[in-house]
């Protein structure tokens, strides 16, 4: 074995503890935004707050699953949803485990699960928010971005 094979297998297991942490982190930060009902869920009701108000956005997750990795129509609002948070400075990451988000972000008010295809943290401008899990997701994605990973893909914890 030589020095760089030992360091690559270093290297991919400080990943991997990297990555379960901030899935940690996320799942904390969606269960104290939700009881302070700091949540925005849903791809039109996310775009409606980005424009009316994008101070308020804190982070911003996007998730979906092998159903919709064909979805055109998603992968555009992705898109637009990226770029708008990439030119207001505001961190983005994905889960690939839509039905585990549905289940943090709750049901609405007729019951059915919420579109959790995209949700946002918000943040009111005259009072920010602070949350130690926003803290960690933050240096995530900007270490993910010192090595051009731009949208990080998190793994939520198992129940």
């Amino acid at each position: 074995m030589t020095l760089e094979e030992i360091h690559g297998q270093d290297n991919t297991m400080e990943n991997t503890d990297r990555v379960q942490s901030a899935g940690t982190a996320l799942e904390e930060l969606l269960v104290a935004a939700k009881k302070q009902d700091y949540l925005t869920v849903g791809v039109y009701e996310s775009a409606k707050v980005m424009n009316v108000d994008p101070d308020s956005v804190a982070f911003c997750v996007l998730a979906t699953d092998e159903e919709y990795q064909c979805d055109i129509a998603l992968q555009i609002h992705f898109t637009l949803i990226q770029a708008f948070c990439f030119d207001n400075d505001i961190n983005v990451v994905r889960v690939n485990d839509i039905a585990r988000l549905a289940d943090l972000v709750g049901t609405d008010a007729t019951g059915e699960p919420k579109d959790a295809h995209c949700i946002l943290v918000t943040s009111p401008s005259a009072n920010p928010w602070k949350d130690p899990s926003l803290g960690k997701l933050s240096l995530f994605c900007e270490e993910s971005r010192s090595v051009y990973d731009w949208v990080p893909t998190i793994t939520l914890p198992e129940r």
